[in-house]
């Protein structure tokens, strides 16, 4: 939220404090400002090596050479027609101005002006920024000939000034403007960039911020004056009377039925009498400018104002369209108009302030009339009854709506607007008779009009202020200071708590703009915050926690899956996290399920139910990359498969993607091309130092195919046809699958965009793994040393390596401590269909092993896999 700091000093004095200073304090208590545009005000100078702690940006006008002037007539251009000579005063001399402004261009050749216009003038060497530039570029004016005419100086629009980027015309002052008065004195301001967080949804207001600021300075907020009592009833300076008793009370008018209170607490309405739609006073125009809001006219704008001043959103409705709709006739009214609060019908439409005809839900509230609907609550108002230029009375209304309502239907309609923004985050209904008074005060002060005695307020579910107790043991073990009672009051006072000492403890009221407090624990907690806040995050001093360490529990589950990221990204691969909401469709990509946990209220429909498949997910984001060069990437999550109508059970899984380039380009390469891709072997080297890091026993690897699943409780992969035949395998230990891997099979593969490379995968449950998952011990060093043999023995093409593996290790028992295949060779030397497996193994006993030990080994070795698998030994 931007605040301009001449609004916030109608409401607090900021005597002897820098904007620099005020953002300073405001930061550190939770208002971040993530900026400062100065417009018009020096800029802060800092010296060479100190710290910017503010971004700034901005421009300062020269009290010299930028002032208030007042235009007294406007000359024909002799040599141009779409220019203008203005005679001019700038409060010490007469000048003529050349000007091409389009604004004024109608009182060409009118005489002398029988009301001088007061405009913002810049003299020779005034620095600007250049108007007619698409970007802030900065310009010093000089003297030149234009059209044959001396050029020396010029009237400013607010793009030259830095307040807008509109150059269209020039900035037409309010008719009591000093002239001859620096424009940096009159309308020089600094605006501050605020971020608003949820929890400070209550300060998106300049009353707010002024509030947060007196507490923070120990200042006072300026008290207002009630325009319809004449009491103090809020903030700011106003006393101006503009209610007229004898009109027709908007009671006899106008009354209000809500039908669901949880959805609107409170609703009120004013009236407001012959106004005149015109442009608001150039003061007000700025301001909602600098605050990033369009002016429009004074009526709309008296709206935005009070909505900036106060933070409760009003709508405006022309009156005379709504008594039309009902047969009334000027105050004489057949019947009252009735204004209703309902949900939409699904299906009913409404056409919004933007021309847009939206189609309604049944979760959506409409504001309405006995003819219709009338406006999208809290969102935006509708077309038929909006405020138009010939509009005379209004209808205001300010009201409190259900924050989860207005959120999911701004969301809903994608119609983000400054009062779906407040109400998306609470307005407490204390502020809605507030809002409407306030709104129609400035109508009355700018339009001209007369305000309807009496409020039309319906207000059936008035919200508990909570009620919280607090001592100064509770602030010493919480925020580590030593306050009394009297000074913890004294802090919350100054943010419009009520507070009273009674049994050695502070029982403290919110105030009725607070909906954030709550009662009990966290209402203590709450509380303590605002003290904090208002002591002065910087004022804590460090402390040694006093309160006994919690007893440290390990948990054991999370720390085995901390290895294995560990163990994963050791062997180069990355870690990524997805979003474990999907869409069946893409889920289908891989493989479909038939019934998913489907999500009440998804934020899109390819985000409706929660996720089956974790590889679908690392796929999808693989697919996102596929452009790189090489890609290794794997998740650790869960899946979420239905349980009736319990909460979903949610196994752990692992998934693996692994496509592209083996190695990186280098100087050695020309492209990737150069590079052999990832293949079947590079994922099992890989999966094997894993499971070797992992202490799992007894590992197995058998080809994978299509009726391959993983039979554990609620973890089946399903079947295998994903998969490639031939270049798959699935991954046992002790006996029961774990996982699968291989290349993905070419149908899959084209239902996603991935290059010629293959797709390596692997999934694994997690559960399973982990309850597979031994202790072990620690291994003596051994006495004796190995002997190292290594042979080749010439099979089938048939057999399969882990075959032959498993006979080495059975026929030679304790003795074989490791056997690893190295190399596999096919060829005409050792005739068709047949291949030729070469091991290394390694010998070990108690004692020292002489070669004859090795040679008696290798033979029992050798014969036994002649016998069982027709095994030769390759010479």
């Amino acid at each position: 939220m931007k605040i301009p700091l001449s609004w916030l000093k109608d409401f607090i004095d900021l005597n002897g404090l820098t904007p620099e200073d005020i953002a300073r304090k405001l930061t550190l208590a939770g208002l971040e400002v993530d900026e400062i545009l100065y417009v018009g005000l020096p800029m802060p100078v800092y010296k060479e090596g100190e710290k910017h702690e503010f971004k700034t940006n901005g421009i300062a006008w020269d009290k010299e050479k930028i002032v208030v002037a007042e235009i007294r007539e406007v000359k024909a251009h002799p040599n141009a027609d779409k220019l203008t000579l203005l005679d001019l005063f700038d409060g010490q001399q007469e000048q003529v101005v050349l000007t091409g402004a389009p604004n004024i261009f109608h009182l060409k050749g009118a005489g002398k002006l029988e009301k001088p216009i007061k405009v913002a003038y810049a003299k020779e060497g005034s620095t600007l920024y250049d108007g007619h530039a698409d970007e802030q570029v900065l310009m010093t004016l000089k003297r030149a000939k234009i059209r044959g005419v001396d050029s020396y100086s010029m009237v400013c629009s607010e793009k030259e000034l830095g307040i807008t980027d509109e150059s269209d015309g020039i900035i037409i002052l309010d008719d009591d403007a000093p002239v001859g008065m620096p424009l940096a004195d009159y309308i020089g301001d600094a605006v501050l960039d605020i971020s608003i967080l949820p929890n400070m949804a209550r300060n998106a207001n300049v009353i707010g911020i002024a509030r947060e600021l007196a507490a923070l300075t120990g200042r006072q907020v300026r008290k207002q004056v009630d325009t319809y009592t004449g009491k103090q009833a809020g903030n700011g300076t106003r006393n101006t009377q503009h209610t007229t008793p004898n009109l027709q009370p908007v009671t006899d008018l106008v009354e209000i039925e809500i039908t669901n209170p949880e959805l609107n607490p409170r609703f009120v309405a004013g009236l407001i009498r012959n106004v005149e739609i015109k442009p608001s006073p150039y003061q007000i125009q700025r301001r909602l400018k600098l605050a990033g809001i369009r002016a429009i006219n004074n009526i709309v704008d008296a709206t935005n104002y009070a909505m900036l001043e106060l933070g409760e959103p009003l709508h405006a409705f022309d009156y005379d369209v709504l008594a039309g709709r009902v047969g009334q006739v000027g105050n004489l009214p057949h019947k009252k108009i009735k204004i209703s609060t309902r949900a939409a019908k699904d299906g009913e439409k409404l056409t919004t302030l933007d021309g847009v005809e939206r189609k309604l839900t049944s979760t959506n509230v409409l504001v309405c009339d006995e003819k219709g609907s009338l406006s999208l609550a809290g969102v935006m108002g509708g077309s038929e009854s909006e405020v138009s230029d010939s509009t005379k009375n209004i209808l205001l209304e300010g009201a409190a709506w259900n924050f989860i309502n207005i959120r999911r239907t701004a969301k809903q309609h994608n119609l983000p607007s400054e009062a779906s923004f407040r109400f998306s985050r609470g307005v407490h209904p204390s502020l809605a008779e507030l809002g409407v008074k306030r709104g129609l005060q400035y109508m009355a002060e700018w339009a001209g009009g007369t305000i309807a005695p009496d409020l039309v307020d319906a207000y059936p579910l008035k919200p508990k202020d909570s009620v919280v107790d607090v001592t100064s043991q509770d602030v010493k073990r919480l925020l580590g200071i030593d306050l009394t009672l009297e000074q913890i009051a004294e802090l919350l006072t100054r943010l419009e708590f009520k507070c009273q000492i009674t049994n050695n403890q502070l029982q403290v009221t919110a105030p009725p703009h607070r909906m954030d407090i709550a009662e009990g624990v966290i209402g203590l907690a709450d509380v303590l915050e605002e003290v904090a806040r208002s002591y002065g995050y910087d004022n804590i001093p460090t402390t040694t926690m006093a309160d006994a360490l919690p007893p440290q529990v390990g948990n054991p589950v999370h720390e085995w899956e901390e290895h294995l990221r560990d163990l994963l990204v050791a062997v180069g691969l990355q870690e990524i996290v997805t979003y474990r909401m999907t869409s069946p469709e893409r889920e289908a990509r891989l493989r479909a399920s038939e019934s998913y946990v489907r999500i009440a209220n998804p934020i899109a429909p390819e985000r409706s139910v929660l996720r089956r498949s974790l590889l679908t997910s690392v796929l999808e984001i693989a697919e996102k990359n596929a452009r790189a060069e090489s890609i290794a990437l794997f998740e650790v999550g869960s899946v979420f498969e239905p349980n009736g109508s319990d909460l979903p059970f949610e196994p752990r899984k692992l998934a693996i993607v692994m496509t592209g380039s083996r190695t990186a380009s280098a100087w050695d390469t020309h492209s990737a091309k150069d590079s052999p891709h990832f293949d079947f072997f590079d994922m099992k080297g890989r999966l094997e130092l894993l499971l070797s890091g992992l202490r799992l026993p007894d590992i197995s690897y058998t080809a994978a195919g299509a009726s391959t699943a993983l039979t554990s409780s609620r973890s089946s992969f399903g079947s295998a046809n994903h998969l490639h035949p031939g270049k798959s395998a699935e991954v046992k230990v002790s006996g029961q699958a774990v996982g699968v891997f291989g290349e993905l099979h070419p149908l899959a593969k084209e239902k996603f965009e991935f290059g010629d490379s293959p797709v390596i995968i692997a999934e694994f449950d997690l559960d399973l793994m982990r309850k597979l998952n031994p202790t072990y011990g620690i291994k003596a060093v051994p006495e004796t040393p190995p002997i190292y043999e290594d042979i080749a023995i010439i099979v089938d093409d048939s057999v399969e390596a882990n075959t032959v593996e498993a006979l080495i290790r059975q026929t030679g028992g304790k003795t074989v401590t490791d056997v690893r295949l190295f190399d596999v060779y096919r060829g005409d030397q050792i005739g068709a269909g047949k291949k030729s497996l070469a091991y290394s193994l390694t010998y070990q006993s108690d004692k020292t092993m002489t070669d004859a030990d090795a040679a008696a080994i290798r033979n029992k070795i050798v014969k036994r896999l002649e016998q069982t698998i027709g095994a030769k030994l390759r010479s």
